[in-house]
């Protein structure tokens, strides 16, 4: 069905029963005029400063069609996954993982693949650059020999004065009672109950009887002697020490604030931002976000600096983030929730409701949002998760967070296959139990767009999400140049797949974040719409993952030069004979 612009009561006005609905009539098509939804004030326009679109209802049969090109640009795992489980058996929460030493080689990446790595997370605080690029060069290889389509993020080391390290090139176990020796001085190698820190003044303000915490509470020390600026400290709860762990003072059950006056981005940072750009990666995490600013300011050089998209997404893990949330969000390409730093600044009771929180501000500004740190820890050491670690996974899916991210879990562990195994099998029994108990959450439709081609596009992913809903079609296919539409599609969490086809490769590498989305690279024509969908449709019918009597919903947001830019803002309902 097509529909140019409307609210959703036109939508529901239009909606009509599938089983009723005779899909076998060839192109009918109705056409009426529609005044654009006035939410929020009225509409500009020419004359009256009313505009008036037009709306097509299009309900028609997809016959033989044009010849379809050789390849399409569906990856291997989803086209397996479509075969084996039929569109609405689909997975739509992404997942993330952390490359380490565990799982770096080709065959570990692969295996990672197949079991439904979206994007490969590299953190720049471990490793050397050369081992970060022999890494994207591996993922890339998959994706090019093997059929896989594996999003490159790095993620920023950020402020140093949270960091402290071992030498060690994985875990350490602090125990009960030990004494160790916390210095800023430069260590040799490994010694044994010595941590460096990365911040000369680390210690500045610390009194003996402060309590250390590593991790959010992954081991805990008191500080029993302060020399010049090295604090000697007890072991008081015993737990593992990761390379580059961070770490927080606490005083009388209080967080010790730190003025560091340190920049979000430092010398390395923007050192490991151009050696990203250089390789290619697809996202950008930074650190220790506190405000917009450095948010904009990297965004604005990559603009300079590169023609090739790459998104930035913000790192939410500090109480400063939390008060200046919206800004924040506002300004990124996505949030990440690291719950492991954030939980050490605000108390652990507040962290299931302000994650749900800001999961909520994303999806009603349109970004996607991961949730991070902690989700399986217990799997850094052993072969199967706590159920509280399974309650907590899907709860996240339950909030419809767009991602589920592995840590320690895959970079470290020597059970990451099977970590992320549990996720994928979590999220997908999360996600067919919310459908069939019907708990889509409503979302509060805030507009986001400003410009009449925006809200019109917006208006039209709200109603198409609503009628594929209750028509229950089989999935929504969208053609878009930069992934605006998908996107909006996405936000709405629709019970279908959405295949979003695309002729830019760096718009499908970052789809590969959106709840819901499954992003194809092909050829598409500007000026041709019907030829877009029929080339499409007859691809992945050739693959036998179509069949007769399936209905897809169609939209659209490629505008030719030559005509109105809302010419193909419209929903349309075909179904395969």
């Amino acid at each position: 069905m097509a529909v140019a612009t409307s609210d959703s009561i036109l939508a529901r006005s239009l909606i009509t029963d599938r089983r009723s609905t005779n899909f076998g009539l060839k192109n009918e098509v109705c056409r009426g005029k529609v005044v654009p939804c006035r939410a929020g004030g009225k509409v500009k326009g020419k004359g009256n400063g009313r505009v008036e679109v037009k709306a097509v209802v299009q309900i028609g049969g997809l016959e033989e069609g044009k010849k379809a090109k050789d390849e399409m640009g569906l990856d291997v795992v989803s086209e397996e996954e479509l075969r084996e489980k039929g569109f609405l058996g689909m997975r739509k929460t992404k997942l993330v993982c952390t490359i380490g030493p565990a799982c770096c080689s080709l065959q570990d990446l692969e295996k990672l693949a197949l079991g439904g790595m979206n994007v490969a997370r590299l953190n720049m605080c471990h490793n050397t650059r050369d081992w970060h690029r022999d890494v994207i060069k591996k993922i890339n290889q998959l994706n090019e020999e093997k059929g896989f389509c594996v999003s490159v993020m790095i993620d920023t080391e950020g402020s140093q004065i949270h960091v402290l390290d071992h030498g060690a090139p994985s875990s350490v176990k602090a125990e009960e009672g030990s004494t160790w020796l916390f210095t800023a001085q430069k260590l040799e190698g490994s010694p044994p109950f010595a941590i460096q820190a990365n911040y000369e003044g680390f210690s500045e303000g610390i009194e003996v009887g402060d309590e250390l915490v590593i991790d959010g509470g992954m081991a805990s020390f008191q500080v029993i002697e302060k020399v010049g600026n090295d604090l000697r400290c007890k072991c008081t709860d015993s737990g593992l020490f990761l390379p580059r762990a961070k770490f927080s003072f606490w005083r009388n059950g209080k967080l010790v604030a730190r003025n560091s006056e340190l920049p979000t981005l430092s010398k390395k940072d923007w050192a490991d931002i151009e050696f990203g750009v250089s390789e290619g990666v697809d996202f950008i995490a930074l650190s220790f976000v506190n405000d917009a600013d450095p948010v904009r300011q990297l965004k604005n050089y990559l603009y300079m600096r590169s023609s090739r998209s790459t998104r930035v997404l913000a790192k939410v893990e500090s109480l400063e983030s939390l008060q200046k949330l919206k800004e924040i969000v506002e300004a990124s390409d996505g949030i990440m929730v690291a719950r492991g730093d954030l939980g050490v600044e605000i108390p652990y009771e507040q962290i299931p409701t302000v994650q749900e929180e800001i999961t909520r501000v994303c999806r009603e500004m349109n970004k996607p949002i991961i949730v991070a740190s902690q989700l399986l820890e217990s799997m850094v050491e052993y072969p199967t998760p706590t159920r509280a670690e399974v309650a907590d996974v899907s709860e996240a899916v339950r909030q419809y967070a767009d991602a589920l991210m592995l840590s320690g879990e895959s970079a470290i562990g020597p059970y990451g296959q099977k970590a992320l195994s549990i996720l994928q099998m979590a999220s997908s029994r999360m996600e067919l139990w919310s459908r069939e108990e019907n708990r889509q959450s409503i979302l509060h439709q805030r507009r986001l767009g400003v410009s009449l081609p925006d809200r019109i596009a917006e208006q039209i992913c709200n109603c198409a999400v609503e009628m594929a809903n209750n028509l229950g079609v089989d999935a929504i296919f969208v053609y878009t140049k930069h992934g605006q539409m998908a996107s909006l599609l996405s936000r709405n969490r629709p019970y279908p797949p959405i295949f979003a086809f695309t002729s830019d490769n760096g718009t499908r590498m970052a789809l590969n974040l959106q709840w819901g989305v499954i992003p194809l690279l092909v050829e598409l024509s500007d000026d041709d719409m019907e030829a877009n969908i029929s080339t499409t449709i007859e691809l992945i019918r050739r693959k036998g993952m179509l069949k007769p009597g399936d209905v897809v919903m169609v939209v659209s947001d490629l505008t030719p030069t030559h005509i109105n830019s809302t010419a193909f803002q419209s929903i349309q309902v075909k179904t395969v004979v």
